[in-house]
């Protein structure tokens, strides 16, 4: 069997070790032959391709990034885009698509399956925020480098008796400002999910300091809303500028440094500001990403020989499941209430909104809330798997 294989939107550590292992067990297992799509869907639209064979991924378990490239090029806002990746995979004699990505890429993926093409979803987000699956892999790479930058902000923000605020990626779900700030031990985590007023966050610094801990550490997702006088429950982002990439997404940025400016002004403690960007992103991958990772790829191939089309492979608990990839870009993922009931616990409540929390969620509940809301689409070996109570790693 021909399969073409690609990597979209942003890159993560773990993509290599999705491709090696799809070519490998393709290879050993069911005699496929694999090319490589580069640089994500403009690959697939511009007809560049690349060898994709057990030559093409010697030595690239342990490295980040991705042999095939990648970028966020969206084919539906080119004219006939659509069409076109088509034509070329049928140029190619490609019977097969795994496309390995995010909610956009995967988007693109369900749009070409309704054209008749056979495609495979493999979910990939550092955010951790794609609906259908409860871990990404690169989440716990950028979760382990975000907490090591956290534990080394401590130690001079303490010797200097400074308040540093370290800005991580999130754009709409808050999973790695939420995990590495439990981690790391954060006086302040600041996420898309709750809207915050400056003037909690001020509140709550000058609180420690009252209490003789002259230094703090906030931790804050790209995207943490300000929280507005209209409607504290949805506020609006920092942005770097206004425009847009092919997906129509803006370009976030800048809550560390308006988090640092207002919190010396309101406190006068002095306050700096650490952005992690895309440090997050590079590397060599965790032990936990590389078996995720690898799980993903034998899942995907796996699934290509089951004719499991339409649908993207998933982490249900700790089983291997195929989802449909109309389910998995249905929404976005956001943190669990437990988590943030968690976080908001160890320090001085905010004032501005809602209580931290009213009930404590029923183990599986979020899942099967999700399987009530959203009707099975086909069956037999196109339907998700049961449901399985959501895990905190």
């Amino acid at each position: 069997m021909k399969i073409g294989v690609l990597t979209g939107g942003g890159d993560c550590p773990g993509l290599n070790a999705v491709i090696r292992a799809i070519v490998r067990k393709g290879t050993f297992h069911y005699q496929d032959e694999f090319l490589g799509f580069s640089e994500g869907w403009r690959g697939v639209l511009e007809d560049k391709t690349q060898p994709l064979d057990l030559h093409a991924i010697a030595g690239i378990l342990p490295r980040g990034g991705t042999i095939l490239r990648t970028s966020r090029t969206n084919p539906a806002k080119h004219s006939s885009g659509l069409d076109t990746c088509v034509e070329n995979l049928k140029k190619h004699g490609i019977e097969a698509l795994i496309a390995i990505g995010g909610d956009d890429t995967q988007s693109v993926a369900q749009r070409l399956h309704e054209k008749g093409i056979n495609v495979v979803g493999v979910p990939k987000t550092i955010d951790n925020d794609l609906s259908g699956t409860d871990f990404c892999f690169g989440f716990d790479t950028a979760v382990n480098i975000a907490t090591e930058a956290i534990d080394r902000v401590h130690t001079t923000a303490e010797a200097h008796n400074r308040v540093i605020v370290v800005e991580v990626m999130g754009r709409d779900s808050g999973w790695i400002a939420a995990y590495s700030g439990l981690a790391g031990g954060a006086d302040v985590i600041l996420l898309p999910e709750r809207p915050f007023d400056i003037d909690d966050v001020s509140e709550i610094i000058r609180k420690r300091h009252a209490r003789g801990r002259y230094f703090s550490v906030v931790v804050a997702a790209e995207g943490a809303k300000l929280a507005t006088d209209v409607d504290p429950q949805h506020g609006a982002p920092v942005v770097t500028d206004l425009s847009k990439d092919e997906f129509g997404h803006v370009r976030l940025g800048g809550i560390g440094q308006v988090l640092a400016r207002e919190i010396e002004k309101r406190t006068g403690f002095e306050t700096r500001t650490v952005v992690l960007g895309h440090l997050q992103r590079g590397g060599s991958p965790t032990a936990f990403d590389r078996v995720l990772a690898t799980r993903y790829g034998t899942g995907a191939i796996d699934m290509v020989h089951n004719g499991q089309f339409g649908c993207m492979v998933a982490l249900h608990g700790t089983a291997i499941v195929a989802v449909p990839l109309s389910a998995a870009i249905a929404n976005t993922r956001r943190v669990d209430p437990v988590l943030i009931e968690v976080a908001l616990g160890l320090h001085d409540p905010l004032t501005t909104g809602q209580p931290v929390a009213s009930t404590v969620p029923v183990p599986g509940a979020h899942r099967r809330a999700e399987h009530a809301a959203k009707p099975e689409e086909g069956s037999g070996k196109h339907a998700p798997a049961a449901a399985h109570p959501h895990p905190h790693k």
